[in-house]
């Protein structure tokens, strides 16, 4: 049975994804937060597909908030890479607070445009 928090945020994150979704030019940047962990990526949702990921799990040192301002700036190089410089952001039924926010400023810092 899922718990009133989980289910409080699976409703918010379904209003958040009736108004967004992500296209090549400039995919959907989605946070997952786990426990002890967080993971991005970007999603172009007209085909479904992952252009790129980031996670802090082989990261050893650091707090959870250092953790996630290097998994924003890993997934700033990746998309980079990919040549994409505009995002649209998923918080994915999180607060902007914490470490949801070091991850999408430290994306920013590394040059994505949200």
């Amino acid at each position: 049975m899922p718990t009133k928090k989980y289910t409080l945020r699976k409703r918010r994150h379904h209003k958040i994804r009736a108004k967004i979704s992500g296209t090549a030019e400039r995919p959907r940047l989605v946070v997952f937060r786990s426990l002890n962990s967080i993971y991005a990526q970007l999603i172009d949702d007209t085909t479904g597909t992952t252009i790129a990921n980031a996670s802090d799990v082989k990261a050893k040192k650091g707090t959870k908030t250092e953790k996630a301002t290097t998994v924003g700036t890993e997934l700033a190089k990746a998309a980079s890479a990919k040549k994409v410089t505009t995002v649209v952001f998923d918080r994915n039924g999180y607060k902007f607070h914490g470490r949801v926010k070091a991850l999408a400023e430290a994306a920013r810092e590394g040059g994505l445009k949200i």
